[in-house]
């Protein structure tokens, strides 16, 4: 279960981010396909909010869309909030933290079953807590 939604200033999310995360989960922008430091990874964790550090994505619900950008089939329960997107001339489906009101990026029908799910995340959203082994 999520917290109740983390209220914090603009400049507050400044100081505590990179810019290019600034970018992405303050501004609504997207990194580059292919470029992030989770589109290929195979390593076993939980996937965090790089933001506020809720657990969004376990790495068991990671494949490999071949989109260049980190995609899971569902997130945990309760840690993702969907809206519907009008941005860009396009109608789509923003996947946001529901602790923080980071934006993610976005989920698409066309993930595999059981879900039908893709949530394409960018990285730079993510920070990845490795299983210890």
């Amino acid at each position: 279960m999520v917290k109740q939604k983390l209220p914090k200033t603009n400049e507050y999310w400044k100081k505590k981010l990179t810019s290019e995360q600034y970018a992405v989960l303050r501004e609504k922008g997207t990194e580059a396909a292919f470029t992030g430091k989770y589109w290929d990874t195979k390593e076993k964790g939980m996937f965090h909010c790089a933001a506020c550090g809720t657990q969004l994505f376990s790495s068991d619900a990671k494949f490999d869309s071949g989109t260049g950008w980190p995609s899971f089939d569902h997130a945990l329960p309760g840690t993702v909030k969907l809206e519907d997107d009008t941005s860009c001339g396009m109608h789509r489906t923003e996947a946001i933290c529901a602790h923080c009101g980071g934006h993610l990026g976005h989920v698409f029908l066309d993930g595999p079953k059981p879900s039908g799910l893709r949530f394409c995340i960018n990285s730079c959203s993510l920070d990845l807590k490795k299983k210890k082994k």
